[in-house]
């Protein structure tokens, strides 16, 4: 696989989620966009690109892990 395959993927991810009306999947779906694009920064030494999306990977998983306390709580 080449870097430039990878990138087109993480693209592909991106604009999925932002199609998405359900907040949980938009969330997981970016989430697996920023991975990529984090891995593909990181691979042709983009830094700026590899920083960005790491932390927007974070962001995710805080949104992802506060959406899931939510709906537990709920359901008690």
């Amino acid at each position: 696989m080449t870097w430039e395959l990878l990138g087109y993927i993480a693209s592909a991810f991106l604009v999925v989620s932002l199609m998405m009306s359900n907040v949980v999947k938009l969330r997981w779906f970016n989430l697996a966009g920023c991975i990529c694009f984090t891995i593909y920064g990181v691979m042709i030494t983009a830094w700026p690109v590899a920083l960005t999306n790491g932390l927007l990977a974070l962001v995710n998983i805080y949104h992802l892990a506060k959406l899931h306390r939510a709906d537990n709580n709920s359901a008690s």
